[in-house]
Parts: C-alpha cells; sequence; structure tokens
C-alpha cells in the first residue's frame, strides 16, 4: 500500500495492519491478544479518524476517553501499544509530527488492592489438611506452590527431568499455556523468570517418590484441558474445611513470599524465587510487609543503641 493510500486509512485499520506485520508469531499469545483488545477499544474509540486527521489533540482525546473507564497504568498500557505503531507510521513519513509527544495520561483512581496471604500457622493447617495419596493429584500440586512459590502456569509445566534432587532444586525454564483449549508449552513470563528453586528436603524426598516411574518429558500436573478454577475450587474447599480465610493459588505464591521477608529472607533473594524482573516489583507488591519489617527494624536499633 502506498503512502498516500495509508493516509487516507481509518486509524484502527492501520494499528491492525501494523499487528498482523510485526506481532503476529514475534510476541506470545497472552501478548498478542493484548494487542488485539487494544484495537477493539480503539475500533470503539474512534471508528471514523483517519492518520492524515491523527495529530496531538485527536490522540489525546482518544486517551482522555480510554481514561474515563480505566485505571491510569492501564491507560499507560493502552497508550504504549498505540505508540509502537505510531512512531512507525511517522517512521514511513504517514504522519509529519508525532503525535505522542507530551502526551498526558490519566485515569480513575485505583482500586485498593489488598493482597489475601496466610500467615505461618493458617499455611500449617492447610499443609495438614492435604490428601497427599500415592497419586498426583490437586493437593501436591498445592504442596509445591505453597513451598516454593511457583507461578501457576510454571508448575503446570514441570517435568520430572525439571527436578534436581540431589541439588534439591527445581529448574524453571518454561510455562504450560493453560489458556489455549489445546494447550502447551511456552516461554517464561521474563528472563528472569528462568532460575533454579531451592526445596527443603521433605519436599524433594516426597516428590523424589511420586514421579520416578512417570514419563521424563510430560508434565506431572496435566491431565486433559486444566482450567485455574480447578486447583482454586480445590484450595477454597481445603481453606475451608481448616477454618483459614479462602485464598486463591496465587494467594500462596504470595503465602511463600510473605512468610519469607517476615523470616528475614532479603529482599532481593525472595525477587530471585519468585522470578521478578525486578527488586521493584517485589517491594511494590509487598510494601505493607516491608515497612512492618522497618518498623520492626527501628526497635531493635533502640534497644541495640540503649545498651551502648
Amino acid at each position: 500500500m502506498s503512502v498516500k493510500k495509508k493516509e487516507n486509512q481509518l486509524f484502527f485499520r492501520y494499528f491492525e495492519d501494523w499487528i498482523e506485520l510485526y506481532k503476529v508469531g514475534a510476541v506470545r499469545d497472552v501478548t498478542l491478544n493484548k494487542y488485539y483488545m487494544t484495537l477493539q477499544k480503539l475500533e470503539l474509540l474512534a471508528p471514523n479518524l483517519r492518520m492524515y486527521d491523527l495529530d496531538r489533540q485527536s490522540y489525546q482525546q482518544i486517551l482522555n476517553d480510554y481514561a474515563f473507564t480505566h485505571e491510569k497504568q492501564t491507560t499507560m498500557d493502552f497508550h504504549h501499544q498505540l505508540k509502537g505503531a505510531i512512531l512507525d507510521a511517522v517512521d514511513e513519513g504517514i504522519i509529519d509530527k508525532n503525535p505522542t509527544r507530551k502526551v498526558i495520561i490519566k485515569g480513575r483512581k485505583p482500586k485498593p488492592k489488598k493482597i489475601k496471604f496466610l500467615n505461618q500457622f493458617e499455611l500449617q493447617g492447610l499443609l495438614k489438611n492435604l490428601d497427599l495419596n500415592n497419586q498426583i493429584n490437586w493437593d501436591w500440586f498445592i504442596l509445591l506452590v505453597a513451598k516454593t512459590g511457583l507461578r501457576f502456569s510454571e508448575a503446570l509445566a514441570l517435568t520430572p527431568n525439571d527436578f534436581d534432587f540431589s541439588k534439591q532444586s527445581i529448574s524453571i525454564e518454561k510455562t504450560w499455556d493453560y489458556k489455549s483449549s489445546k494447550g502447551s508449552m511456552q516461554e517464561t513470563k521474563n528472563k528472569s523468570s528462568n532460575r533454579k528453586v531451592i526445596m527443603d528436603w521433605q519436599v524433594a524426598m516426597q516428590f523424589s517418590q511420586m514421579i520416578r516411574e512417570l514419563d521424563p518429558e510430560k508434565p506431572i500436573f496435566v491431565k486433559g484441558r486444566i482450567y485455574n478454577s480447578m486447583v482454586n475450587n480445590r484450595l477454597r474447599a481445603l481453606c475451608i474445611k481448616t477454618d483459614i480465610p479462602i485464598i486463591s493459588i496465587h494467594g500462596l505464591r504470595h503465602t511463600h513470599a510473605s512468610l519469607l521477608l517476615f523470616a528475614g529472607v532479603s529482599i532481593a533473594s525472595v525477587a530471585r524465587r519468585l522470578g521478578h524482573s525486578s527488586m521493584i516489583t517485589t517491594q511494590e507488591t509487598y510494601l505493607h510487609i516491608i515497612k512492618e519489617l522497618d518498623n520492626q527494624d527501628n526497635d531493635k536499633i533502640i534497644r541495640h543503641l540503649s545498651t551502648l
């Protein structure tokens, strides 16, 4: 298509073509789906906007309309996806000036996010009620996530080959695409997610017995189509039985990290264990715990100084 024709093209059509050209086959399916969701929103917000009319004012209006029903961070993500296509349009000469320059990101005030996690005694009660029989089931899955802090998709992708019982470690190098109807192995969330997670000796011994006769290259927990609700429903039943707060499988990951922080494990070590791309992610997620630990440290400092 010539530059002249592209100038007359609808903005959302240009973005659609851009996705097909640059993103299909280059990004993970979950990321590609986000681009297509952005495309749907763009078509709703600016169905008649053509490329030659795309300027700072029209682009800012799109963002303002989007921000009216979305939080600021979500609006920022929406903007970043559109910006990639727009900058390419500038490079192609379809647009004379960059309409995203000095853009203002607005958005609804985010709702307070409460991270649900269990304390040490609640988790101990939960683990005591697990039905750990001689067949792999969701209770074994719950135990593993509670003891390692793995993401749901990471734990699903585990094969016997990923376990090194001599070093009491698990290699995390892939995830299971459970959102797809067929299900398949795919890359981890980011490079930092590729890591080795240390197990305690008890879990290592338990799993060495459970998986020794399984196919070394096949996922341990995947038996047909997997839904997040499968394990969450089982976890809910266990929480009710144990008479503790109901949490999700992701809440077990938060529980794992929280207990490590309370035990005095450094933020850097927790971030590496969780596979966070940056310690900033860990600090922001567990800010309330870090503040509480800071208060405890202040008490220790005062008590120490008083002895001098």
